[in-house]
């Protein structure tokens, strides 16, 4: 009896396929491979990448906060300064106009960090653009029991003192026509930090100042105020200074 030819241990393929050993690499696999072949070209790609590794790092730290999984003090501190290195690369020209904007910037790599996009819209810690919404486990519960607000700690008079000047800073620099953002967001946001100081209670005129901040924010920095959002913007600072003060009787 004749034995049954042995099958082949693969597919059979109507083409006929002789492998070959000699194979070589077109490149040296042992070379490092260059992303950049001048130094600007590998500034550019080292500010584009710690602008990504801010974005993630930054959405972890809005989920730690929420979760309450670090002090306030801390995640101000921490958000501060990556809000602060953002900025920072971003005003390089080159760096700017590579990076186009958030969202594109954004599609480009993949990414979607939806609280970090807010964080950098806002451009404030959360505990600065609404310290009355800071971790309201914080809170007193028999005073949430009770249907009454938590009682504040009372301001020092040098707190109160530097908000008021930095409200007539401000509106000061207004009417000098100091209307550009470079100017004016600075000076914003130290008024909001300074108000946020002496209380934590929202006040009529307090949303004005956030939302200002954050139409200021998404201004190129020589960009300025046309004459009808400066007239704008000086109203809603005299009602926010008023709606202040009101705070404090």
């Amino acid at each position: 009896m004749l034995a049954s030819p042995r099958q082949p241990s693969y597919a059979p393929t109507p083409y006929s396929f002789t492998p070959t050993l000699s194979l070589s690499a077109t490149i040296n696999l042992d070379q490092e491979v260059k992303l950049s072949e001048t130094a600007g070209e590998r500034d550019l790609y080292d500010s584009l990448a710690e602008i990504y590794s801010i974005i993630i790092t930054l959405d972890g730290l809005e989920k730690a906060y929420i979760k309450d999984s670090i002090p306030e003090a801390e995640y101000t501190e921490i958000c501060s300064r990556l809000l602060k290195q953002y900025k920072s690369n971003l005003n390089d020209e080159t760096v700017a106009r590579e990076f186009v904007d958030l969202e594109t910037f954004k599609r480009e790599w993949g990414i979607e960090c939806p609280r970090a996009t807010e964080r950098l819209r806002v451009n404030l810690p959360a505990t600065i653009a609404d310290p009355s919404n800071s971790h309201p486990s914080t809170s007193t519960p028999q005073a949430s029991f009770a249907g009454t607000a938590p009682s504040q700690p009372s301001a020092s008079g040098s707190q109160i003192l530097l908000a008021t000047e930095n409200f007539i800073t401000f509106l000061d620099a207004l009417k000098l026509n100091m209307l550009s953002k470079d100017a004016l967001h600075p000076l914003l946001a130290e008024l909001i930090q300074s108000v946020n100081a002496v209380t934590d209670r929202d006040f009529e005129g307090r949303a004005k100042i956030i939302s200002w901040l954050i139409r200021l924010n998404g201004m190129r920095a020589q960009e300025e105020l046309g004459e009808g959002e400066a007239r704008e913007l000086s109203f809603d600072m005299e009602g926010a200074y008023q709606g202040f003060k009101r705070t404090l009787n």
